[in-house]
């Protein structure tokens, strides 16, 4: 009898405009720091310092993005995402010195604008299918930047983008539409982070009066802590006394502070090009941390409903995080540079109503799982969530990958009751290979 294989092969991404970009070496792909890859639904996209290239595994032909950076200014590329939506996709890069750009798939620049003066590290997406409950924090872009979250909402990027594409024949230029709005969080009171993300929404803190601010929790991993959680405040400021005393205190002052400037102020100040000052932080407080040196925290993955996140540390370790309890609930040992991704997988029960030919498949009918890339023992295992047993261990070539395309932004909840589950592919980096990992 035929051993079953677990991979269900898309296609080859091999193709002689990646030698730019170091393919054919040994390792190209695992251990070169400087290379960043996203992967889209039908697509890839693959990128340097300097370069991007897009390369689609149905023969069409791969899109080469040359981004005009100063390194002094914007800098280099640093960071790399797709924004997926139902009518468009575009890609955002992250650079070096703290600017978002976003390009179109035929390589014009769309936006470009800075975020925050300080290293782009991840450009994390989460979307909402309708499924997310409402206590979750959805159809966002997190910028993660060391000891630094800042949020743009879904909608704004949406309805930006859509303004480009339906005149992009009249705007070319960057920056026609102003600044997109987004919010900016101080995290580093345990020193820099190496990844973080927004989990949800969560209830204010005592004490706090009624109002239309929301609260986020952040969750960062990083040297100093090996997880550390933050209660993430719109407001500015950074009490409620200190509410009170910033509007009441000044409010004389102001008054004469602003008649003054009113006569010194020149019409030759008015005139000069005003400059981009970067945006002041919202109020962020400790909710909790966990030293245990030597252990760092060096990679994150954060489940779909932002209830669960992966922990990968320097001690080989996974730890498996409440975000909501902000507990560990689980560990896994001996997992050195593993790599995780959350996916669902069908329910090993009653399938006799799923495998009906015009049966529409749930998010019911899928159960949470977790895959591993222990790219040291040359597996990807799939173990159940929370505290279910592993499902399987597939074998994987040296120096493989692997991805999983970010969920869609829209902001409109579609009716449709098919459900696609949560899936995770695997890149095989000396083949080229694109593999989707089927359970």
């Amino acid at each position: 009898m035929a051993r079953r294989s677990h991979l269900t092969e898309l296609g080859c991404i091999a193709c002689k405009e990646l030698d730019r970009l170091g393919a054919g070496k040994e390792g190209w792909l695992a251990n070169d720091p400087n290379l960043f890859l996203a992967l889209d639904t039908n697509s890839l996209a693959l990128a340097n310092r300097s370069f991007v290239l897009v390369v689609d595994w149905n023969d069409s032909p791969p899109v080469s993005i040359q981004p005009t950076l100063s390194p002094s200014v914007e800098g280099e590329i640093a960071a790399i995402e797709w924004l997926i939506f139902d009518d468009f996709r575009v890609l955002a890069l992250g650079t070096s010195n703290g600017f978002l750009l976003f390009y179109s798939m035929n390589a014009d620049l769309i936006h470009k604008q800075i975020v925050h003066p300080s290293r782009i590290i991840r450009i994390r997406v989460r979307g909402s299918d309708g499924n997310f409950p409402q206590s979750t924090s959805s159809n966002e872009i997190c910028i993660v930047m060391p000891g630094i979250i800042a949020r743009f909402d879904g909608a704004d990027i949406q309805n930006f983008l859509q303004k480009w594409f339906q005149e992009m024949q009249s705007y070319r230029r960057e920056n026609d539409y102003g600044r997109l709005p987004y919010q900016l969080w101080n995290v580093g009171k345990f020193g820099p982070c190496t990844d973080a993300a927004i989990t949800g929404i969560m209830p204010p803190p005592l004490l706090e009066l009624e109002s239309s601010q929301r609260y986020y929790c952040a969750v960062t991993i990083g040297e100093d802590a090996v997880i550390s959680a933050f209660r993430l405040s719109e407001d500015r400021n950074r009490s409620l006394v200190g509410a009170i005393l910033s509007k009441v205190v000044p409010a004389t002052f102001s008054t004469l502070s602003s008649f003054s400037k009113m006569i010194w102020r020149s019409n030759q100040e008015a005139d000069k090009p005003k400059e981009v000052k970067p945006q002041a932080f919202a109020r962020a407080s400790v909710l909790t941390c966990l030293r245990d040196p030597p252990r760092k925290g060096e990679r994150f993955a954060l489940s779909p409903s932002g209830s669960l996140a992966a922990i990968a540390d320097s001690l080989g370790r996974i730890l498996l995080l409440d975000t909501q309890a902000l507990v560990v609930v689980r560990q896994w040992k001996g997992y050195r540079d593993a790599h995780c991704l959350f996916m669902e997988m069908l329910v090993s029960g009653d399938a006799s109503s799923s495998d009906l030919p015009h049966y529409e498949k749930s998010k019911s009918d899928y159960c949470l799982c977790l895959a591993i890339h222990a790219p040291r023992k040359g597996i990807v295992e799939v173990w159940k969530m929370r505290i279910g047993p592993r499902l399987l261990s597939v074998q994987c070539a040296k120096g493989s990958k692997i991805l999983q395309p970010p969920p869609k932004l829209d902001s409109s909840v579609s009716d449709s009751s098919a459900y696609t589950p949560l899936e995770v592919f695997l890149l095989n980096g000396d083949s080229g290979q694109l593999s989707l990992l089927r359970p």
